[in-house]
């Protein structure tokens, strides 16, 4: 699986999501992510495992806690690969509407 079949994977999830809204304030242990997802530790640590796998978070043990970071540059690729779909599938639907257009004017009868 590619990292960016991971990330996908990852950001499927609305408690990954989550996760990540609130790593993005700023470094986090993992028991305070706990808190408000009202999981114990090991489901939490699950989900940020697969958030690390991913590369959209990196942790550290830091003392008795494990703390979490966003990544470097955890969503470049999938702005990427959306951006370049967004490009094509709007240039399709160009097309579409042209060739609409088209056959809309050679149906027209003549006045």
């Amino acid at each position: 699986m590619s990292v960016l079949d991971r990330r996908f994977a990852a950001l499927a999830d609305p408690t990954r999501r989550q996760i990540l809204d609130r790593v993005a304030a700023g470094p986090v242990s993992v028991s305070v992510l706990a808190e408000p997802l009202h999981m114990t530790l090991p489901g939490v640590l699950k989900h940020v495992r697969v958030l690390e796998a991913a590369q959209l978070v990196v942790t550290a043990k830091v003392g008795r806690n494990r703390m979490c970071v966003l990544g470097p540059q955890p969503l470049d690729d999938v702005a990427e690969w959306v951006s370049w779909r967004r490009r094509h599938w709007s240039t399709l639907l160009d097309r579409f509407a042209g060739h609409l257009a088209e056959r809309a004017e050679r149906a027209e009868p003549a006045p």
